[in-house]
């Protein structure tokens, strides 16, 4: 290929993501679906023409990571927070945490019964299954009403970070006795001091920075903190979450000291500047992300009626769960919360940081796609059904 060719590619990409995000916001079809069908429809025509590629998975798990980090940001920097909001943040803390364990538990014993293998390789192959992602439960969310939302951007945030939490603590103990939760817990408070250490530096030089290119230079450092936390296996999303809501709400803080050294005049202004940058740099990481996912799928993988089965098992045990929590725990409307579970870049990140010797044969990336395929089009079935009942009250 020319330098043209691929300019060509890449550009006619994001003009459809563009028209992708505009069909969905007419149709409640993710824009996620059609983009992955686009990467799917572009291996057939390479693979007709016989068109040399590279290997695309070594660039995946980079371009889904700060994809994360983008549509995390970008979500918590929507958020207001107030007094009132403490309840609906322990809500759906206790949520994510519970659905994500349950739906685990679940999934671990249908695989095990499925695979025959041990409990323990189950459930580290099921996490990846489990987890909401808020890469697509975010955008999808955006026309539903202001309560719901919030729901939503919370229930799936915290379901991202409990994901990393519990996977990497699955994958670095092989049994789980005392001191593995004694280490977890240790983990818990030193990513907690990183994050309040890393949004009180990343505020003060927003401040002080005067150079007229600062907020790349701001989101570079968060992907730099963020990949240094997970390089020594914290859950470094809670700071990325953390900082968001700390930007958009550090004009309520009171302490003098504080209001001394870290708010200055144009705060509101930059935050403006800052969050259009982060959600146009968010849709352009998932852009190429989901293509190069689609792209990267098997389509032979889907007449294995083994893959439907585990897949069928699967969708069946998450819904259920979900059903029974909101109607009988959260006592809250069903509609549309329970169909707002997708499965996305948060999952395939998960599934692609698997070690080889953990994977189990039958759960491969056909299966994520299909759970990925399924969730999405429930939730776009679920979320026009509550537009018509809306519409009809």
């Amino acid at each position: 290929m020319t330098t043209y060719t691929i300019l060509i590619i890449l550009s006619g990409l994001v003009i459809f993501s563009y028209l992708f995000d505009m069909i969905a916001k007419k149709t409640k079809v993710p824009s996620v679906l059609l983009l992955l069908f686009l990467g799917i429809g572009l291996k057939q025509v390479v693979t007709y023409f016989k068109i040399e590629t590279f290997d695309f998975l070594t660039i995946l798990p980079t371009l889904g990571t700060v994809g994360l980090i983008l549509i995390v940001f970008e979500g918590a920097l929507d958020l207001k927070y107030d007094k009132e909001k403490n309840k609906l943040i322990k809500k759906t803390l206790f949520s994510a945490v519970t659905i994500l364990l349950l739906t685990t538990v679940a999934i671990t014993f249908i695989l095990h019964e499925l695979t025959g293998n041990t409990y323990y390789l189950c459930f580290v192959n099921a996490i990846p299954f489990s987890v909401i992602s808020s890469a697509i439960a975010i955008p999808s969310a955006a026309n539903i009403n202001r309560k719901d939302r919030e729901f939503v951007i919370y229930e799936s945030s915290f379901s991202d970070i409990a994901g990393i939490i519990l996977f990497n603590f699955a994958i670095s103990n092989d049994s789980f006795h005392v001191s593995a939760f004694a280490s977890l817990g240790a983990e818990l408070v030193m990513i907690f001091l990183f994050a309040s250490v890393s949004c009180l530096l990343l505020l003060y030089l927003i401040g002080k920075i005067s150079h007229n290119i600062k907020f790349f230079l701001i989101i570079s450092i968060l992907i730099l903190v963020y990949a240094i936390g997970q390089s020594y296996h914290l859950s470094a999303l809670i700071i990325v979450l953390a900082f968001g809501l700390f930007l958009n709400n550090s004009d309520e803080i009171r302490i003098p000291i504080f209001r001394k050294y870290f708010i200055y005049p144009n705060l509101s202004k930059d935050l403006v500047q800052l969050h259009q940058l982060s959600a146009e740099s968010a849709f352009l990481m998932r852009t190429f992300f989901f293509v190069i996912f689609g792209f990267t799928i098997v389509i032979d993988q889907f007449q294995d009626i083994t893959l439907l089965q585990y897949g069928l098992l699967i969708l069946v045990a998450t819904y259920l769960i979900r059903l029974l929590y909101l109607k009988f725990v959260a006592k809250m409307p069903i509609s549309p919360t329970l169909f707002i579970t997708p499965r996305g870049l948060i999952s395939i990140l998960l599934f692609y940081n698997l070690p080889k010797e953990m994977r189990i044969n039958g759960v491969e990336t056909g299966l994520l796609f299909l759970m990925i395929l399924a969730t999405s089009i429930i939730m776009s079935v679920g979320l026009l059904g509550a537009k018509k009942e809306k519409q009809v009250v």
